[in-house]
């Protein structure tokens, strides 16, 4: 087991939440300088860690401990209806794993994202830095996953590589492809990709339940969440 009792830990100053109005939201982060190795960032993961570009963090508010890490047995997990539909809807785009998406294709359907999905986010205005920054593979277990149509590029995901399983960073996609219901469907595919290499989970970040962009999380059951230190299963 790898030990975690020697890593420095950094707190943020509070600021506004991102996902509740109203509230202010502190995060604890990894020394920027601690050397992050696979075993050690998959141990931080099971721990509730989540990882931003380079950055390690967790939050730590102290009022508030909505942000519940979630994570999906992939093992005993079942598509329900609209994800059986999903599924099959998709059927006709080609999935690939890249080794970068560091070009004017991928930022432009990145930008294209932010601009629709979340213009009064803090990804708004879209810049290179910040895409980069943010999307950056770190410590040689990223896997990127193209979604073409006809090869066209219309979805991008950004999964880690965990000993147990994957974590879902992020994902991106074309807002015009709305009937498709990308974010689902490479939810699934990672989930297919997980149980395919005989894996037990895909870590799928905060579960919120008061946050409607975050709710999307409990369709996939089971579910489990990170409570008092343990992960528990909801079915």
């Amino acid at each position: 087991m790898t030990d975690l009792t020697n890593i420095k830990l950094y707190a943020t100053q509070p600021h506004a939440c991102s996902y509740l109005p109203g509230e202010e939201a502190t995060s604890i982060f990894v020394d920027p300088n601690q050397t992050i190795t696979p075993e050690l960032y998959s141990a931080l993961s099971e721990r509730g860690f989540r990882r931003s570009g380079k950055h390690i963090y967790s939050p730590h508010c102290h009022t508030c401990s909505a942000c519940i890490p979630a994570r999906i047995p992939v093992q005993v997990f079942r598509q329900n209806r609209r994800q059986r539909k999903c599924w099959n809807r998709n059927q006709d785009l080609t999935v690939s794993i890249v080794r970068s998406i560091d070009s004017p294709e991928h930022y432009q359907l990145y930008a294209r994202y932010i601009a629709a999905r979340h213009s009064d986010g803090d990804m708004f205005p879209p810049s290179e830095e910040q895409y980069s920054g943010f999307l950056t593979s770190e410590w040689g277990v990223t896997a990127y996953l193209e979604f073409r149509h006809q090869q066209r590029l219309i979805a991008v995901a950004v999964a880690d590589r965990m000993n147990d399983g994957y974590s879902a960073v992020y994902t991106f996609y074309d807002p015009d492809e709305e009937k498709r219901s990308l974010g689902m469907f490479a939810i699934l595919w990672q989930i297919a990709m997980t149980a395919e290499e005989h894996l037990s989970h895909v870590y799928l970040g905060y579960w919120i339940k008061q946050c409607q962009k975050m709710r999307y999380k409990s369709e996939y059951r089971p579910l489990e969440l990170l409570i008092d230190h343990r992960w528990l299963r909801m079915n």
